[in-house]
């Protein structure tokens, strides 16, 4: 099929990393389609990167309050005549979009009398990368090729990074604190190890950094606030591993090939959204304010003799 495709993708940071296999499928699948991404402002500008998406549309989540702003995008939506629809979201809020795309549109996904619906009642049960493949599969794709990456970088000789280092991501969800590993525990694991650290998180993780960096003092790299989400991926890319929790930085390190250890707590399940990349471990903790220091070394030391 050439014509007008539509991807939808609106959040969060992990599930967006976890989609760039179902978006090189598509693309591979639709080579001569001129292909729109709608999405939100904060991943409009990565996947503006990507070789995937003709456009972007980064206006995919407006406010149902914002009666003007919902009916912009019904009519930008039903004005594009898209032939075809792949709902990565599959959410409540991504399936109602059908009817502002119009019925004459195919769809894949899980809206009402769609096309080509993910029709298994155990999707939910299925770790997103398989669950996005059944969906595609559903759809007609076959070949799925492993995403090409090389977009995936950025200029990081400012950030002041030593030659070799550990990455760590401390932060997660401000609203989900059974998310985070003790920042206390991140500074001791750091006070541990053989070489420097760099510390990655939005601006409000600065304290965080703070708190591992007096653990070793002179050998820390404070990130937070300081790289955008390519500069972030190019730092993991050169990191010798990254130790984090279950947060979109460090499926984003994952995803660039850096061996991750990624932290696990009773708030979310690794199996159905564990990071995905050439090299990583999931230690999963029914407490993570419990979780041993020594228990993520031990992991860490199988994660990089590996």
């Amino acid at each position: 099929m050439s014509g007008r495709i539509l991807v939808i993708k609106l959040a969060a940071l992990g599930d967006v990393v976890q989609a760039f296999g179902p978006f090189a499928a598509i693309r591979a699948h639709h080579p001569g389609a001129e292909i729109t991404l709608l999405t939100t402002p904060p991943y409009a500008g990565l996947l503006a990167r990507s070789p995937w998406f003709d456009q972007i549309w980064a206006d995919g989540r407006p406010a149902w309050t914002d009666l003007p702003a919902v009916w912009r995008l019904a009519r930008r939506l039903r004005a594009a005549r898209f032939e075809r629809v792949y709902d990565l979201q599959t959410s409540t809020r991504s399936s109602r979009y059908r009817w502002m795309v119009g019925r004459g549109a195919e769809w894949s996904g899980i809206a009402p009398g769609a096309s080509h619906p993910h029709a298994n009642p155990g999707r939910d049960l299925m770790h997103t990368a398989e669950r996005q493949r059944e969906q595609l599969e559903m759809a007609g794709i076959a070949d799925f090729p492993a995403p090409a990456l090389d977009w995936l970088d950025e200029d990081v000789s400012g950030l002041g990074l030593p030659a070799r280092f550990a990455l760590l991501v401390p932060g997660a969800s401000p609203h989900r604190p059974g998310k985070r590993w003790p920042v206390e525990c991140f500074a001791a694991l750091a006070a541990g190890l053989d070489l420097p650290v760099a510390v990655a998180g939005g601006p409000a993780e600065a304290p965080l950094a703070a708190a591992i960096a007096a653990a070793r003092p002179g050998t820390v790299t404070d990130l937070t606030g300081r790289t955008s989400l390519a500069a972030l991926a190019a730092v993991a890319r050169r990191a010798a591993f990254a130790i984090g929790n279950d947060t979109g930085p460090t499926h984003l390190a994952a995803a660039a090939g850096c061996p991750t250890l990624a932290l696990f707590g009773p708030e979310s399940d690794p199996a159905l959204c564990a990071p995905r990349g050439r090299a990583v471990a999931v230690l999963r903790h029914p407490n993570l304010a419990a979780l041993e220091v020594a228990e993520v070394r031990a992991v860490l030391a199988g994660l990089v003799a590996a």
